[in-house]
């Protein structure tokens, strides 16, 4: 009898020991899904109006209202990168409403940063795509496209997928499909990288503000950025370096 007691003991301890790790689990699993997907705090989609989309000479998108020239803000991103990913994730919404609200001239220069297969040619083609997509539904595409971001190390991001995507944002000329299975735009994809090193850009996302690098301290939440743009206010625009014209 004395044996069979303390058994009962040493299971309510025991089932007490579990209960309390699955609390625990539970805990941890709605703390990280309250982050972002980089740590950082989660950030609501931004449902906004969007400021005009204008391709640049060099190929880049600017994003800005009329008459709007300063401050800059010009990101440089890689569609396949999981960084740039987590960035949007956390910060897009509000770099789309600060552009809205004419507080900033936002330009968009997407390139290739990795180096290696199957990372560099999915890299290769996202740009190239985007570089093919009209500039009224750039910004919509842009986003489409780190929702549909492969898991690093797998192939992605094919030609099919680019095409169907663009189609579901009611973009279905041919001349674009013709753009993307052709890479027409690929020189234009090798200009922005070539210039993305000119700039110093070695990792992604890089966030430059009138010409100088932001930290990880400025992207690290919307209050933060925005107290970033407020600090730059309308002073002298520059963007980071001096892109070489389209070709």
């Amino acid at each position: 009898m004395a044996a069979q007691q303390r058994r009962r003991r040493l299971l309510v301890v025991v089932l007490g020991a579990v209960a309390a790790v699955a609390v625990v689990v539970v805990i941890v699993v709605v703390a990280l899904g309250n982050q972002g997907g980089d740590g950082g705090p989660a950030a609501q989609k931004y449902t906004g109006p969007i400021a005009p989309a204008t391709r640049q000479q060099d190929g880049s998108v600017a994003m800005a209202n009329s008459g709007v020239t300063a401050p800059v803000l010009d990101v440089f991103e890689d569609f396949q990168c999981p960084a740039c990913k987590a960035m949007e994730a956390r910060v897009g919404g509000t770099i789309k409403k600060l552009a809205a609200e004419g507080r900033v001239k936002v330009v968009y220069r997407p390139f290739q940063l990795f180096q290696q297969d199957p990372l560099m040619s999915n890299s290769r083609r996202a740009a190239n795509a985007a570089a093919c997509m009209p500039a009224d539904h750039w910004v919509k595409y842009h986003d489409k496209l780190y929702a549909e971001q492969p898991p690093e190390g797998d192939k992605g991001f094919s030609n099919p997928d680019l095409i169907k995507w663009a189609g579901q944002l009611g973009v279905t000329d041919p001349a674009f499909a013709a753009c993307v299975n052709g890479a027409q735009k690929i020189g234009q994809v090798d200009q922005a990288t070539a210039y993305a090193g000119k700039v110093g850009v070695t990792a992604t996302p890089y966030l430059a503000l009138n010409g100088r690098q932001l930290g990880d301290d400025a992207l690290a939440s919307s209050d933060a950025l925005q107290k970033a743009v407020a600090q730059a206010g309308s002073g002298t625009p520059r963007s980071a370096g001096t892109a070489p014209a389209q070709r």
